[in-house]
């Protein structure tokens, strides 16, 4: 009698089951696939659209410094007025120092201007350490600026860090924008 009953509960249990399991099974339905043909021409569509966008950032960056001019403003006629840094870095490139040599030579010739050297970092790292990087870069400049004839009296140095970015993106590019030092008249 008992063995009985537990035959007829497991015989429940495993036909319940069954039918649960039927009622979950999913329909298919039939879709066109696409032609081989269209299919081609968006993959190749896809891969132009990505090799574009990185040779313009390639052309924009040399190994992790920005070279590219769409963010730089002039402090003077032909004279821009910032210069960028690799990650982590405070030491001058050779465009930097071609940049700070103009703008000596225009503040040698307005000798009346004084100026404030700003220096940024990117999004990455504490704000203490981006501060403390900003004004390195930013002494840096200085320092270069002092080599070619302007006086320390008319250079002040301010460092923003990561406070104040000129490009706010996430990405290699927006961070080589952001890692730099800018030169702003002050009179």
């Amino acid at each position: 009698m008992r063995l009985n009953k537990i035959l007829k509960n497991t015989l429940l249990v495993i036909s319940a089951g069954i039918i649960l399991t039927a009622c979950a099974t999913k329909k298919e339905v039939a879709v066109e696939a696409p032609k081989k043909e269209e299919t081609k021409k968006e993959e190749t569509k896809v891969e132009k659209e990505e090799v574009t966008k990185i040779e313009k950032i390639a052309g924009q960056m040399q190994g992790d410094v920005y070279v590219g001019t769409d963010s730089v403003k002039y402090l003077a006629d032909g004279v821009a007025d910032r210069v960028f840094f690799a990650t982590n870095e405070s030491i001058l490139t050779t465009a930097s120092r071609e940049t700070l040599r103009a703008q000596a030579a225009w503040l040698r010739a307005n000798s009346n201007i004084t100026v404030v050297l700003e220096g940024h970092a990117d999004e990455r790292g504490t704000r203490e350490y981006n501060l403390a990087l900003g004004e390195r870069r930013a002494n840096a400049a200085k320092d270069y600026l002092m080599t070619y004839g302007v006086s320390s009296d008319r250079i002040t140095v301010i460092s923003y860090g990561k406070e104040r970015p000129v490009d706010s993106g996430s990405n290699p590019l927006a961070w080589s924008k952001n890692r730099r030092s800018v030169t702003v008249k002050a009179n």
